[in-house]
């Protein structure tokens, strides 16, 4: 007598039981979010990500580019086992691979930056079983020159005030060093004053004994 084969609604069960078991799977991206550089220098766009699932040749990289000024989305770059650069449009020869998967870093280079592009840059990520996730975005900004961050304010306003105590000690050991120097002269003088001043008193001395023999 044969045994009874399971039925639909047990091996439903028993895959709603091994799907509870398995966690929850989820890339998670993580960029600069805001980025400012100046027009004709290259930049450095950067995308980590962490992933539940062990990375491997399954692993999808896809960048995308929307512009400031609205219209479509445009390809950047791809990465498959091998990285995949655009083959035509505006980031043609003009963006590079800088990424190492086994650091879960996805990173691309972008050289001599022009002011059209400056935009919205996404960074997906799949690592299957990891396929879900939000997308990473940067917003670039290409400006003429770096504004001054806080960061440069506080870094000049140390500098300039290690510059300024530099100075007053500086400034403290000439004035010690001159003094002690005028000191140094004084003294001479009264050192050089004092026999003088003997020999004077002497010669009056002599004249004076001289006056009193001669009455």
């Amino acid at each position: 007598m044969y045994g009874k084969s399971p039925s639909c609604a047990g091996l439903l069960l028993l895959g709603v039981q091994l799907t509870a078991l398995w966690p929850i799977a989820a890339v998670e991206i993580y960029t600069s979010q805001v980025l400012e550089a100046v027009n004709g220098t290259d930049v450095r766009l950067k995308c980590t990500f962490s992933s539940f699932a062990p990375v491997g040749d399954a692993l999808t990289v896809t960048w995308n580019f929307r512009p400031r000024d609205g219209g479509p989305e445009q390809f950047v770059f791809y990465y498959h086992v091998d990285p995949f650069k655009p083959m035509s449009g505006r980031f043609k020869d003009r963006v590079v691979w800088d990424g190492n998967p086994e650091r879960y870093d996805v990173s691309i280079i972008l050289w001599k930056l022009q002011f059209d592009d400056n935009g919205t840059y996404t960074c997906q990520v799949k690592n299957p079983p990891d396929v879900d996730g939000l997308i990473g975005e940067i917003r670039l900004s290409v400006v003429h020159t770096v504004r001054f961050s806080e960061i440069y304010f506080l870094a000049l306003a140390i500098g300039s005030a290690c510059a300024l105590m530099v100075i007053i000690v500086i400034v403290v050991v000439l004035v010690q060093h001159f003094r002690k120097k005028r000191w140094a002269e004084r003294a001479h003088k009264v050192v050089e004053i004092k026999p003088k001043e003997e020999e004077r008193l002497n010669q009056e001395k002599k004249v004076s004994v001289y006056l009193e023999d001669t009455d």
